[in-house]
């Protein structure tokens, strides 16, 4: 089996329980320390076995790290590692787990070889949004319902705004829109892809 870490809880001794979003599922399992076993991260990417054990959980075993292009990249690792992080807690408490996830991930990867590395996140998350409908593309204020039909602010999970409704920053309405519609950052500049990155560790 294949899939991504996304949460890392110690117990004792060294062991760990280790979530992994696989394709189908959420995977919950024990991580027992041992000298012989490799490094393993939120981020990293594993192909694994399970053993079933007497315990509520099954062991995880055989673990290879498969690596990324760019894993030793520290900038893109690291805004990599925040940004799986986030699905732990988005993603826990379903059952059935759609493949979309595990396919948006192993996409976003490539895409970070070539691409910077925010927008790249920030245009894969506006799918997980579209493909969740939570992708607000009416545009009406969430806090006061009337429509923005021109400067828009953002806030957690992108849902659009009036500026001053919340005083935040301001972005030109075309370029939200543009963005929306075609899950592309080409007209935002980097300050604005930063400011977007920062609303999006909000939680997705």
């Amino acid at each position: 089996m294949q899939g991504y870490i996304i949460d890392i809880k110690p117990v004792k001794d060294d062991d760990l329980i280790v979530t992994i979003l696989s394709e189908n599922e959420l995977i919950t399992a024990y991580r027992f320390y041992g000298a012989r076993h490799s490094n393993i991260n939120i981020g990293y990417k594993i192909d694994f076995e399970l053993e079933n054990t007497r315990a509520n959980i099954p062991r995880l075993k055989d673990v290879i790290q498969l690596g990324f292009p760019w894993i030793l990249d520290n900038e893109k690792m690291y805004c990599w590692q925040r940004y799986i992080k986030l699905f732990y807690p988005h993603l826990k408490e379903i059952e059935e787990l759609d493949p979309f996830y595990f396919y948006s991930l192993e996409n976003l990867i490539h895409i970070m070889t070539k691409q910077n590395v925010l927008r790249a996140i920030c245009e894969s998350y506006i799918t997980l949004l579209e493909h969740e409908g939570r992708l607000h593309t009416d545009f009406e204020c969430l806090l006061c319902e009337i429509p923005i039909n021109d400067n828009v602010s953002l806030v957690r999970g992108f849902l659009p705004v009036h500026a001053q409704c919340t005083h935040s920053r301001v972005f030109e309405f075309k370029k939200i829109k543009d963005f929306f519609e075609k899950k592309k950052m080409i007209d935002l500049d980097d300050s604005e892809v930063e400011y977007l990155w920062n609303i999006l560790l909000q939680g997705l």
